[in-house]
This record gives structure tokens, C-alpha cells and sequence, in this order.
């Protein structure tokens, strides 16, 4: 196999992988016809604004009297996690009252108010409201969205709302119906009279730059560049200098990615997974330390470095893939990403073994043609 044609395939992985990161979404150009049920209110004044656009969260509102207030509030499903609405005081969580829809299954779906006393879980109280809500209910619709549909009898809703989204998987079950503690929130100040929101802050980017760092720098990249350093040493030197680079990208997109990661765990319990982090961060710097302390190929113990600087890397990668699935799974992240480099990493294991399949078939071959043994590249 060519290097080109090596570089054509990881390319592929890449596009597909990215392309499978597509979801359903509700938008203010949207129509609510698509609603199976009918909408206790009149929805012709609503307007809307995008709360959430990093999850394709969606709120319509409108004065429907001089004490009553309409809402309809859109999800999408795909993520298989709750979502909330909360009317803050001061936008702050604590102190705000929240409504709360999901729905694991088609035909499945629930609704709860909360009140969110605290951050602790016997503080998070299932039906208590400071809110007077009228008419509320949770209405799928054909696709992949959910709505939240209620009023509240009000003279003027409080401006700081906030958005949260649940744990992949993961609902308030009967009987407890406790509420799984959210993966991202978001604060946002609404304008009531033109429709524009300010949003505050959230932590998605952050969290994703993350994943996305270690995904690309501590396993795909390391795996790419060691595949190229052990199936490619024909094209001597390219094969030495393209490794070098690779695996100098991988260790310093990874780097960046463990310091988002410690930006993160201020507010998260991830022990395990930060420590298996720190782990594979002294492995990479073995790594470095190898190739500064690199022998000679004609030096006795250039056999004993080649073992060191080859199982470490091994090991490195190991940790690395582990590290990840748990990661995607401590961020609820849904199933297309787990797919998306569940299958990466699938893809990337098969042209290993292919190449050394090919490898050795080469070698027996000309270890049958030369009565010298011929050495595969360890």
C-alpha cells in the first residue's frame, strides 16, 4: 500500500466521521404544524428566539393577557438526555424553578417542575414550583424534536433563564424521579419585547475542544504515526521525518487538550479519568525523552531503546483509546460519537492488520528466494 493512498483513507475517516454529527433541529423559521397535538393557546404572536444554538435549543413566547404568559420550548431528541427550562431570580441555578422534559423511547416521554434549591441532590425538589404554571405538556413531534408547552400566570416572567441538558441516557425515573445532574447549562437574559437573548455562559466548547484535542492528538495521530513508522521504512528518510511530525502534532494537540480538560474538572468529579490522563502524559514524555536520548543504529543498545521507545508508545495508545470511551461517556455524549470513533478506530486497526499480513508475506517470501533470514521491522 502507497503512502498516498494511506493518507486517502485516513482522509475518508475523517469526512465520515464528521458527518455523522448530524441532528434533527428546530429553528424561528420553522413552522408548528408538525406538532400531533393541538396547542392549548394561540401561537400567531409568538416570537422566538434561539436560546441554545450549540444544542439547537429553541423558545417562542408571547403576552397572551395582562397576567398570562405562553411558551413553547423545542429540543431535539436525538441526544437521548433531558432537557430544561429554569426562570431564575438573579441567573443563578440555585434558587430557580425548572421544567424539565425527555423521553428515552417513542411514546415514552415525561415532564416534571423542580425546584433547585441547591447544587447537592436532596436540595433538588420534584414537584415544587415557584412558578403558577397553566396548561403544561410535553408533545413530540414527527422527527426528532420535543416541545415543552406551558403558561405561566404572571404579570412579567423573570428575564434570567437558563438552559440545561442531561447525562446521555440518563432520566428521571419512576418512582424517585430524580433529577441527573446536567452535562452543560447555559444562562441566558431575554428581551421580551423584541425577542433577543444574551447568552452568559457555557462550558460546551470548552468541553468539546477537549474531546476533540485527546481524540485527535493522543490516539488517532499516534496511531497514524506509528502505522507510518512501522509499514513505511522503505522511504527512507520520509517515512523517519513524516513520523517525527506526526507524532510532535499528536503530543501537542493532546497537551492542549489535558489543559482544557483541567479547565474543566475545576467543577466536575473525574478522577479516574483525569488520572489516566496524567498516565498517558508521562508516557508521552517518555516518548520525548527517547527520541532525545536516541542511540546510534550501530550501538549495541539501540535493541533495548527500540523495545523501550515501541512498547511505550504501545501502552500510550492503549490508555488513550480506553481513556476516550470513558471520557465520551463521563460527557453523556450520545451515540454518534461513540460510533463515529468507535468506527475510527475500527478502520484504523484493520489497515494495521492488513499491512502486517502484507508484511510478513513479503518477508516469507524473500526469506524463501535468500537462505539469510530477513528481519521484520520490530
Amino acid at each position: 500500500m502507497k503512502l498516498r493512498s494511506f493518507c486517502q483513507i485516513i482522509l475518508f475517516i475523517m469526512l465520515y466521521s464528521s458527518s455523522t454529527f448530524v441532528t434533527s433541529q428546530d429553528s424561528c423559521s420553522s413552522k408548528l404544524q408538525q406538532l400531533q397535538l393541538p396547542i392549548p393557546f394561540d401561537t400567531s404572536s409568538l416570537l422566538c428566539s434561539s436560546v441554545w444554538p450549540a444544542h439547537s435549543f429553541i423558545l417562542r413566547y408571547a403576552k397572551a393577557s395582562s397576567d398570562v404568559w405562553s411558551f413553547i420550548f423545542s429540543f431535539p431528541l436525538d441526544p437521548k438526555a433531558y432537557a430544561a427550562i429554569g426562570f431564575s431570580k438573579d441567573g443563578s441555578m440555585v434558587g430557580s424553578s425548572a421544567i424539565v422534559g425527555w423521553m428515552p423511547s417513542p411514546g415514552a416521554g415525561g415532564m416534571k417542575y423542580y425546584y433547585l434549591g441547591g447544587k447537592s441532590k436532596d436540595e433538588v425538589i420534584k414537584d415544587r414550583s415557584d412558578l403558577y404554571i397553566m396548561n403544561a405538556s410535553f408533545v413530540p413531534a414527527t422527527g426528532s424534536l420535543g416541545y415543552l408547552i406551558f403558561q405561566l400566570k404572571t404579570t412579567q416572567p423573570s428575564s434570567n433563564l437558563i438552559f440545561a441538558i442531561g447525562p446521555n441516557g440518563q432520566f428521571p425515573d419512576y418512582p424517585s424521579y430524580d433529577l441527573p445532574k446536567h452535562i452543560d447549562q447555559t444562562s441566558v437574559t431575554i428581551d421580551y419585547s423584541k425577542g433577543g437573548s444574551t447568552r452568559k455562559n457555557s462550558n460546551l466548547n470548552l468541553r468539546r475542544s477537549h474531546g476533540v484535542l485527546n481524540i485527535m492528538g493522543w490516539s488517532i495521530l499516534m496511531i497514524i504515526g506509528s502505522i507510518i513508522a512501522r509499514y513505511f521504512k522503505e522511504r527512507d528518510p520520509m517515512w523517519f521525518y513524516l513520523h517525527a511530525s506526526i507524532q510532535a502534532f499528536g503530543f501537542l494537540a493532546g497537551i492542549i487538550g489535558v489543559l482544557c480538560g483541567l479547565l474543566l474538572a475545576r467543577n466536575l468529579q473525574v478522577t479516574h479519568h483525569k488520572n489516566v490522563a496524567f498516565l498517558i502524559i508521562i508516557l508521552g514524555f517518555l516518548q520525548v525523552l527517547a527520541i532525545i536520548l536516541r542511540p546510534g543504529r550501530e550501538s549495541k543498545i539501540r535493541k533495548y531503546w527500540n523495545w523501550y521507545h515501541h512498547n511505550v508508545g504501545r501502552i500510550l495508545i492503549i490508555f488513550a483509546i480506553l481513556n476516550t470511551f470513558y471520557g465520551l461517556h463521563l460527557g453523556g455524549e450520545g451515540s454518534k460519537w461513540f460510533l463515529a470513533y468507535g468506527v475510527t478506530i475500527a478502520i484504523l486497526v484493520i489497515v494495521f492488520v492488513f499491512l502486517e499480513i502484507r508484511m510478513r508475506i513479503i518477508a516469507r517470501r524473500e526469506t524463501k528466494l535468500s537462505p539469510q533470514s530477513v528481519e521484520i521491522p520490530y
